[in-house]
């Protein structure tokens, strides 16, 4: 076995079996996703909607395609067909685009709404004032094309894990009591936390979702 299957294939065990492991291959060559894939993986993650859409032209149908990265509007047409998930919708005005272009495509676009969690002003993302007005927005509940599936968030990058931790836990507060409440067009399945340097801490405080690159591929190629 190559090191990115022994990676991976090690990595998996560590993790929960409710847990799912989108593997990020941004940068990576296609051959690096083939060997991941070989063993029976298929979930990858992309940043970049024009690697995201190459790659997907490329390499086998049945891979489940997560864009991770911050998503452009006039970028949504791009992915529409076949993206399994988005993970960073962080304003109603990109929500309603990727709507748009679902209804283009004939399918439900499975999404997952971005918290801004980190004490940081780089990350994007949704306060909790601006999610609870899109979710009970009319306009919100008429979308036919659009599933939200759960929460996203990114914790400051910092060595405190107490702040790391205490962020993780606020996000997952949110998640419980979105998902104890009635919403249209929502699941609150999916809580998806958690980096190759965090991601241990995201799976104590509730995570069943971890995007992790540098651990199973190594460091990143520019």
């Amino acid at each position: 076995m190559s090191e990115i299957s022994n990676q991976l294939t090690d990595l998996k065990k560590s993790l929960p079996g409710s847990c799912t492991l989108v593997a990020v291959s941004k940068t990576k060559p296609n051959e690096d996703i083939m060997e991941a894939y070989r063993i029976g993986h298929f979930d990858f993650g992309e940043n970049k909607v024009q690697e995201l859409t190459k790659k997907a032209e490329e390499l086998p149908k049945d891979i489940r395609w997560h864009m991770i990265g911050h998503l452009q509007r006039n970028k949504v047409k791009y992915i529409a067909s076949f993206v399994h998930l988005i993970h960073g919708v962080d304003s109603f005005k990109l929500l309603k685009e990727i709507n748009k272009q679902g209804r283009k495509a004939n399918r439900i676009i499975d999404c997952l709404l971005q918290m801004h969690i980190a004490e940081e002003d780089t990350k994007f993302g949704l306060d909790k004032n601006e999610l609870t007005e899109l979710l009970s927005s009319e306009e919100f509940k008429e979308m036919k094309h659009v599933r939200i599936a759960g929460l996203m968030g990114m914790a400051t990058n910092t060595d405190n894990e107490e702040q790391v931790r205490r962020e993780f836990r606020g996000l997952k507060n949110l998640f419980n009591e979105i998902k104890n409440s009635d919403h249209t067009n929502v699941q609150m399945n999916i809580l998806s936390m958690g980096m190759s340097g965090d991601y241990q801490i995201a799976l104590e405080e509730g995570s069943n979702m971890v995007r992790i690159g540098s651990a199973i591929f190594g460091s990143r190629n520019y």
